[in-house]
């Protein structure tokens, strides 16, 4: 059975590592944008991550006859209003580095005492076919701000989130066990469920 190519809309080396980890690759040759030769400048200009999701997937899926796949993700503060939210990968600057993000989050959360330091992480993703047929699926880990950074497993906002099964951040735990509770792979593994369910 040959493979169908499928893209991964996203710059982000560590997220196609994420999402290869979670695909079962028997079906589906997997490839990042840059493997597929895409180049892309994708305005974001959607409300929610939902639709972010769709304006990425749908802007690659126009240069390419492969099933392509996007996802939008963030973090979301109660504390802090719901920040930074669908401003997440932009948050001080999209050039700025994560532990530098991390650590202002921390002096902005210094005094919000642990019960109202809940956070979660969302991510939409995005599917659209050559034939034109559209999927999205949204997936949500819940957890809490700590007082401090922690790990060095994972990226972005991991060392600041921790949750409560482990009782420690995400950069901590090992990759398995991020994946088998995170927000990116509820939402793959819901994809994978939608693509895996079409007609050869």
């Amino acid at each position: 059975m040959n493979r169908q190519r499928l893209v991964f809309a996203t710059g982000n080396r560590n997220k196609t590592i994420e999402f290869a980890q979670i695909l079962d690759q028997k079906r589906y040759e997997v490839v990042s944008m840059k493997d597929a030769g895409i180049e892309a400048e994708i305005e974001e200009t959607g409300s929610s991550f939902e639709e972010n999701a769709m304006i990425k997937a749908r802007a690659v899926a126009a240069l390419t006859d492969a099933v392509v796949v996007a996802d939008d993700s963030g973090l979301v503060i109660d504390a802090l209003g719901g920040e930074p939210g669908i401003y997440s990968s932009r948050y001080l600057g999209e050039d700025t580095p994560y532990d530098i993000k991390n650590q202002k989050l921390l002096e902005r959360m210094a005094d919000v005492p642990q019960e109202k330091r809940t956070a979660c992480f969302v991510c939409a993703m995005a599917a659209v076919l050559p034939d034109g047929r559209e999927f999205s699926t949204t997936g949500v880990m819940e957890g809490y701000i700590g007082y401090e950074a922690a790990g060095e497993n994972g990226f972005g906002y991991d060392p600041i989130f921790y949750v409560e099964e482990y009782g420690t951040s995400t950069a901590v735990i090992s990759p398995e066990q991020k994946n088998a509770i995170s927000h990116r792979g509820k939402a793959l593994r819901e994809i994978k469920r939608i693509l895996e369910e079409l007609p050869e």
